[in-house]
């Protein structure tokens, strides 16, 4: 039976095909990004939540799995991303070098703060983590490579969205909305910009169980050479060891973090 708790797949689309595309091709693409996002549905889930007949999943996923781009267990008949998508998502990380030359400031800030770093990148309306030092403590965030969150609701997000140009912004509140995950969460434009703001003025954001109860997060950005900001890098963790008191002076730990990677990247900060 599928899990009523997991992420709902791309709904069956209600317009046309863009002039130039392979429908069968997006529809592929589409199996590949459920179960990136959802890993060991068996077929009948995949097809449900895909909102795709089963017998043409079934055709997708036999090609895709001759290839490696995903696999199916035998003992559960669940299917999830293979090995051969593992190497192309890892030909994308190496393209910029950042995931490489961030490891060493990732593992510094996670022994400085005792807390769990991370790496993200925008991607579209979300933030794409690339890399993660996890913590040794036994309650701790997890983000794994692959992972997605929406910009308004995570720390590496709005540090992107505080020091990224205005139109993201209108892009985010007029086409997709900001959706809600906790009632912490800035759903209000006007209180969204507002944060922006603060971030601007101190130069990192704070996640405030914006996106997980139970969970904060604390991010700067990393800028390249024309001063844009391209990447974040920042800690999370359970709510009771990011306690307010400690969030500015952990803000300064992550300031310093990212702008370390941002001069080993050959960037300037403003």
């Amino acid at each position: 039976m599928a899990d009523p708790t997991r992420r709902r797949g791309r709904p069956r689309k209600s317009v046309p095909e863009a002039p130039g595309t392979v429908q069968a091709l997006d529809r592929a693409l589409d199996l590949l990004d459920l179960l990136a996002g959802a890993p060991g549905l068996t077929l009948s889930e995949v097809a449900e939540q895909a909102g795709q007949p089963p017998s043409t999943v079934h055709r997708v996923l036999h090609t895709l799995a001759l290839r490696g781009m995903v696999e199916s267990d035998p003992a559960t008949q669940a299917w999830n991303i293979g090995p051969q998508a593992f190497r192309l998502g890892s030909a994308f990380m190496r393209r910029s070098g950042i995931v490489e030359r961030a490891r060493p400031v990732l593992r510094q800030l996670m022994q400085h703060t005792g807390e769990t770093a991370n790496l993200g990148i925008l991607q579209g309306n979300t933030v794409l983590f690339v890399s993660q030092v996890e913590t040794q403590e036994t309650i701790r965030a997890f983000f794994p490579p692959g992972t997605s969150s929406p910009l308004h609701a995570s720390g590496i997000g709005k540090a992107l969205l505080a020091f990224g140009p205005p139109r993201d912004l209108r892009g985010i509140t007029q086409g997709c909305g900001l959706e809600r995950f906790t009632d912490k969460t800035l759903t209000d434009p006007t209180a969204l910009e507002a944060d922006l703001a603060r971030i601007r003025h101190c130069g990192f954001s704070f996640d405030d169980e914006e996106k997980t109860r139970g969970m904060r997060c604390i991010a700067a950005p990393i800028f390249d050479q024309s001063r844009e900001a391209i990447a974040g890098i920042s800690v999370s963790g359970p709510s009771h060891r990011i306690a307010p008191e400690y969030v500015k002076t952990l803000g300064a730990v992550v300031v310093a973090a990212a702008a370390s990677l941002t001069e080993v990247m050959g960037g300037t900060t403003p």
